[in-house]
C-alpha cells in the first residue's frame, strides 16, 4: 500500500518540478541523488492529500530524494518516532536544509525533542547542530520553558557555534519572558 501512495506522490511530483531551481541547488553545492526542485509550498498542498502514516514516512524517507525526505517529516506521526528512529534518520540527513524541515515538521514535536536538541546541539557536526538549535527554538515559540541547567548549556553551545540558528535560538528564549531576555542579553554582552 504504502509503494502504491509514494509512486502516486513521485508522479505529483512531475506537476510541480521546477528544474531551474533544481539546478540553481546543484550550482550552490546542495547536490541531492535526486530532486525535483519543489517549493515547500507544493510539498504542503502534497502532503495535505495524506493521512500521516508511519509506513508511509518510512517508505518516503528511505526513497532517498530530497521532495521524499521533506514529505517524510510532514508525514511521520510525531507520536511513533522514537528516540532511535530520530537518531537514525539523523545520521541520514543529507543537508542542512533536511535538517531543518526534520525539526520543523517533527522533532520538535515529539516527546523526546528536548533530550535530542541538546544532543545534537553539542555535536561537530553543523548539520545536527542545526537540527537541535532549530528544534530548540520551535519548542521555545510553543511556549516551553527550558530548565535554568537547560538554559545554560544553550547559552553555552549558541556562543561557542554563533552560528544562524543558534542565535535565532537565543533570540526564540529570550522572547519568552522578560527574565530570559535579561540573561540572554548578559550572554551577550
Amino acid at each position: 500500500m504504502a509503494e502504491e501512495t509514494i509512486n502516486e506522490i513521485k508522479r505529483q511530483f512531475h506537476l510541480y518540478m521546477d528544474g531551474v531551481a533544481a539546478q540553481s541547488m546543484r550550482d550552490k553545492g546542495v547536490d541531492y541523488k535526486i530532486n525535483w526542485g519543489l517549493k515547500l509550498g507544493n510539498l504542503k498542498q502534497i502532503a495535505a492529500q495524506y493521512e500521516k502514516s508511519y509506513e508511509l514516512a518510512i517508505g518516503l524517507w528511505k526513497s532517498n530524494s530530497r521532495e521524499c525526505k521533506i514529505l517524510a517529516t510532514m508525514l511521520m506521526p510525531p507520536a511513533e518516532f522514537p528516540e532511535d528512529l530520530a537518531m537514525l534518520w539523523m545520521e541520514q540527513t543529507p543537508t542542512v536544509e533536511i535538517a531543518q524541515y526534520l525539526a520543523f515538521f517533527l522533532v520538535q514535536h515529539t516527546d523526546a525533542a528536548t533530550s535530542l536538541a541538546f544532543q545534537w546541539i553539542a555535536s561537530p557536526s553543523a548539520i545536527y547542530q542545526e537540527c537541535g538549535y532549530n528544534a530548540l527554538s520551535g519548542l521555545f515559540s510553543q511556549g516551553r520553558q527550558p530548565s535554568f541547567r537547560d538554559m545554560q548549556e544553550l547559552i553555552d553551545q549558541a556562543l561557542a557555534t554563533r552560528s544562524h540558528a543558534a542565535i535565532n535560538c537565543l533570540n526564540k528564549l529570550a522572547g519568552l519572558s522578560e527574565e530570559h531576555e535579561k540573561i540572554v542579553e548578559k550572554a551577550l554582552s
